[in-house]
């Protein structure tokens, strides 16, 4: 069953920050969490803290499962190099989040069902998976249908967000490539991402 896409700023207040960096975020107004003990604050435990950088890093990217996001995290530990830095290079390598980056769309939920929808081009072949891994120098473009979308045509006008320099896009052809893997620090993210705790959350 899909998720609730009009949900997803739960995921904000139940976090406690803006994690889009959105003016439309309901944190703006309320900067406590949902339900009656919402306004309660308490000292996080070790395992608190690291189970909070999970779950900022998972609703990030539109709220991947958990069985999902456990096999990225097992891909990361199988690669060389720095576990967190994997991590965030795998989930940034992601159609979705390509998708998102390239600024074709103005949430990760509304990248997802983009792809979902078949309404995304890799290499000039359609690929309708959230997950799909992208390559360096991979194409991205938008097919005829979603280049004349609103939704699409709106977010390419925002000025919400920049476009990271390791992605380009031709916002007048909607096409761009994914120029290469962003470590950490190249990643705009609003909030402070600590995969580092992921790792310790998996490695306990």
């Amino acid at each position: 069953m899909s998720k609730r896409e009009e949900s997803k700023y739960k995921i904000n207040r139940r976090l406690g920050l803006n994690l889009w960096g959105r003016s439309k975020s309901p944190l703006n107004r309320r900067e406590y969490g949902p339900g009656q003990h919402g306004q309660r604050r308490k000292k996080p435990s070790d395992y608190g803290t690291q189970l909070s950088a999970k779950q900022r890093l998972k609703g990030y990217y539109a709220n991947i499962g958990e069985r999902q996001f456990r096999r990225l995290y097992e891909e990361a530990v199988r690669r060389r190099g720095d576990t967190g830095e994997n991590l965030i290079e795998l989930l940034e390598r992601r159609l979705d989040a390509v998708v998102y980056r390239m600024k074709l769309v103005p949430t990760p939920f509304a990248a997802r069902q983009l792809v979902n929808h078949g309404h995304v081009l890799v290499n000039g072949r359609r690929l309708n998976i959230p997950s799909y891994q992208v390559r360096d120098d991979d194409t991205i473009e938008l097919r005829q249908k979603a280049k004349e979308m609103a939704l699409v045509l709106e977010a390419t006008q925002s000025s919400e967000r920049d476009v990271p320099d390791y992605v380009e896009i031709d916002h007048d052809r909607m096409r761009g490539r994914f120029i290469r893997a962003p470590k950490l620090a190249d990643v705009p993210y609003p909030v402070t991402m600590e995969p580092n705790l992921v790792v310790e959350y998996y490695s306990r």
